[in-house]
């Protein structure tokens, strides 16, 4: 009863935590390129492959869960989820450790859990799988525990039908996110998002930051932390002959208090020249957005298409919006971070309607010009 119950939740925690990155497979994989980059791996050369490493990941956690839910092959199944778990823990544990992804995107946009957060919960997990194998033990020796004939060979094979089903299912889902949009939006930018009304409510319960200065005495070598007010405060830190030194690129800013939570806090606009569009496009009656995160990697053919179709969208506002000032040609270049547009784009150029702030319309822009 208890193993029974214990492989029943770990399953269902792996299936879902597969389910929604599947259903986003593009977002997974730009959190994969945050581990190759420099800052954290520096494997830059595997940043093009991100995408297939995400599907194998995601393949694996979402076909072991189910076949540890139904029961099936349990030595081969339990000792992969070993594995994997041992591979999570390492990376969410380098993470943690050395801060350097702070959302290790282990559900997705679904739940957000810090780097130590994931950690737990891959220690959790790889003791649970690792309590089922020695209670399971005893079952290992059998080659199946469907493989017999008469009732138990009828449900084994049904079984593996369910486990065709499931991949039948999983593999639509999965091609759905990459080649248009997510089956299922846990982003905040999903359709019916006010834009502005999220601006708002930020702008109204900001979070709050605090700097904190790595000072070293330049006498004794003792070495403190001190927040920017009490260094304002404290004489003996700053005047002149003090043997205290701020030391370079040790200072922090730590939050001290949590507003408002919300990926929108990211959507600024500028023009190339750094003049905020912000304001101006989400006010605006109805504005047409076309955003490229590698504009150097989009055609010249779709972009001219989706700028003549864009350009017949008489009385909105219109920009191009990519990481380069002079990406498109006929309709106004604009500014955005590229892991902003990421945020909003999962495609590469990506269209983005709104009208009055409000997302009404969002897709790939090849679907959008068929």
């Amino acid at each position: 009863m208890i193993k029974g119950l214990l492989r029943f939740i770990i399953a269902v925690i792996f299936i879902l935590s597969g389910f929604v990155k599947a259903v986003d497979l593009v977002g997974f994989s730009f959190k994969m390129e945050e581990y190759f980059a420099p800052p954290v791996f520096n494997m830059p050369f595997l940043e093009k492959f991100a995408l297939l490493f995400s599907i194998v990941v995601v393949v694996l956690e979402l076909f072991l869960g189910f076949m540890l839910l139904l029961k099936l092959k349990l030595k081969f199944t339990l000792s992969a989820l070993i594995a994997l778990c041992i591979f999570f823990g390492f990376l969410t544990f380098y993470s943690a450790y050395f801060n350097v992804v702070t959302d290790c995107g282990c559900f997705g946009d679904a739940i957000k859990f810090t780097p130590w957060q994931s950690f737990i919960k891959d220690i959790v997990l790889l003791a649970g799988l690792i309590i089922l194998f020695i209670l399971y033990r005893k079952e290992f020796r059998k080659k199946d525990e469907y493989s017999n004939t008469g009732t138990k060979e009828s449900s084994g094979k049904f079984r593996y039908a369910l486990l065709g089903l499931f991949s039948v299912i999983m593999i639509y889902i999965m091609a759905q996110g990459i080649m248009h949009e997510p089956l299922i939006d846990f982003r905040d930018y999903k359709i019916g998002t006010d834009i502005k009304a999220e601006k708002e409510k930020i702008n109204k319960n900001p979070s709050e930051y605090k700097t904190f200065y790595s000072l070293k005495n330049q006498k004794t070598g003792e070495v403190l932390k001190v927040n920017q007010d009490d260094y304002i405060k404290e004489t003996k830190y700053w005047a002149e002959g003090s043997p205290w030194k701020i030391e370079e690129g040790k200072n922090e800013s730590v939050l001290t208090k949590e507003g408002y939570k919300s990926e929108i806090v990211k959507f600024k606009i500028e023009d190339p020249t750094g003049m905020d569009l912000t304001d101006e496009i989400i006010s605006a009656p109805k504005a047409v957005l076309v955003f490229s995160y590698h504009p150097k990697e989009v055609s010249a053919d779709l972009i001219q298409k989706v700028e003549a179709k864009v350009n017949a969208q008489k009385g909105a506002v219109i920009y191009g919006i990519s990481t380069h000032p002079n990406t498109f040609k006929t309709i106004k270049n604009a500014m955005m971070d590229a892991t902003a547009i990421k945020t909003i784009a999962r495609s590469n150029p990506f269209v983005l309607v709104l009208e009055k702030g409000k997302i009404v319309d969002k897709q790939p822009a090849k679907d959008y010009v068929d």
